[in-house]
């Protein structure tokens, strides 16, 4: 996808992760994981599998130190909207398979399938982590648990690495490399998770006020 027009702000790609990718090098095997590392992944993907619903502001740091701010709302499966604090006027709402996404400062609506966007798996019926999703790597530090993944297909799209807090379990951080080599960090701040979500909130509604679809 195109550079996004806003000074030092991340690619479209990127910017969909809001949500959610390894290198365009030659594949890689799967990790060779530990025991304790394939306890871990069980316990990552019940709990990923448990979220149903979520409300957090974020910030958002791209490689070349660019930042910006905003709220994601998930609800699984298959519905996220994310909306940037000014002075970035982007919104981006994920329904109906497909992903839209508003550039306020080009009057611009573009749209793509969700999974061609990094935040796919999240927003499956069932998050199967070693299927589609290829573990490259697990790693410890204190208090936390990094988990690097591919497309088990499609590795060369880029790698996601999540970062959960390990007591409790909750996913806190995301980054996105891409094939470019264009990374893109996402923290939650002070997530909520299993409230209730507005349905509105995840029907696509073209901001110019022109018909639209989805």
């Amino acid at each position: 996808m195109t550079l996004c027009p806003l000074a030092r702000f991340p690619s479209r790609r990127l910017v969909l992760a809001g949500l959610a990718a390894a290198l365009a090098l030659p594949r890689a095997a799967q990790a060779t994981l530990k025991p304790a590392d394939q306890i871990d992944l069980g316990r990552i993907q019940s709990y990923l599998n448990g979220i149903h619903t979520m409300e957090s502001p974020f910030d958002q740091v791209a490689g070349d130190g660019s930042t910006a701010t905003g709220t994601i709302y998930l609800s699984r499966p298959g519905h996220m909207r994310i909306v940037y604090n000014p002075p970035h006027p982007i919104l981006i709402v994920a329904t109906n398979d497909h992903v839209y996404y508003y550039d306020g400062q080009l009057g611009q609506v573009t749209w793509t399938d969700l999974d061609n966007t990094p935040a796919w798996f999240l927003l499956q019926k069932t998050v199967e982590l070693g299927g589609d999703i290829r573990i490259d790597d697990v790693q410890h530090t204190p208090g936390a648990i990094r988990v690097a993944a591919t497309e088990t297909k499609r590795p060369e799209r880029g790698r996601i690495t999540m970062v959960f807090s390990e007591s409790p379990l909750q996913l806190r951080q995301w980054t996105i490399l891409d094939a470019q080599n264009k990374s893109v960090t996402v923290t939650l701040d002070s997530p909520r998770f299993g409230l209730p979500l507005n349905p509105q909130l995840f029907i696509w509604q073209d901001p110019r006020g022109q018909a639209s679809g989805g």
